[in-house]
Formats: structure tokens, sequence, C-alpha cells
């Protein structure tokens, strides 16, 4: 199974795993699924930690870089098609990071990690 984490998985998963329900840790421990981080986490991430709403260990980029190498997850980038996704998904969700992981997790048939339940009215499987 193709596994995506949303930004606040991902940064639970490398800062506090155990927070993370026993589903969510499952689905990232499988050693069967493919785990992908989105550069669309990478870009909230540096936004929140510019606003004062993140704090990260260290830069963002070696955060985000050294996280995909700690969770072995491949990089997601974001690619024209996926925001072009972003049009058509109907207004459930009005976060727009949320909305391009939600497009990209569509487009690649990922399930996705994260404790906002409003993902699953885009039928995507969600995992938490």
């Amino acid at each position: 199974m193709n596994v995506l984490l949303d930004t606040v998985a991902l940064y639970r998963a490398v800062t506090s795993p155990e927070s993370l329900p026993e589903a969510a840790r499952n689905a990232l421990e499988e050693p069967s699924n493919t785990l992908f981080v989105s550069l669309v986490s990478a870009w909230e991430m540096a936004i929140k930690a510019s606003l004062g709403k993140l704090a990260l260990p260290c830069e963002v980029g070696q955060f985000f870089a050294q996280s995909s190498l700690d969770l072995l997850a491949d990089t997601l980038g974001l690619e024209l098609s996926a925001i072009a996704r972003v049009a058509q998904l109907p207004p459930h969700h009005r976060d727009p990071f949320d909305r391009l992981i939600i497009a990209q997790a569509l487009m690649g048939g990922h399930s996705i990690v994260t404790s906002d339940a409003r993902f699953s009215a885009y039928g995507v499987n969600v995992i938490w």
C-alpha cells in the first residue's frame, strides 16, 4: 500500500511517534507499505515556523530531509497536475496545504495518515 503522511502526522512520526494511534504506527512500520512525504508539508512547516506556530529542532529543509530518511519515505514533489486537481475538489476542506495533499493522494492512489476526518470526504483512505 502507498501511504502518504500529512504534515501533522509527519511531524508527530518523527518527534513523538508514541503519540500516533496504533493504526497509524502499524501503517508506518509495515514493511510492505511504501511511505511518502510531500514537499507540500515542507512548505507548510516553513510557513508555520516563520509565523512562530511550529518549533523545529533545526531549519525546515534539514528537518524535512532527515525526517524522510528516518521514515524511509519517498518525497512527492509538487506537480502542476496536482495543483490543477485542487480546482476540481469539492470544498469539504479549506486548508490549501491539505487540499494539495489530498489531490496528490487521489492522483497517486495513496492512503493518508492524518487525524483530520474531513479527508475521508474526498474518497481517500484515511489511516488514524
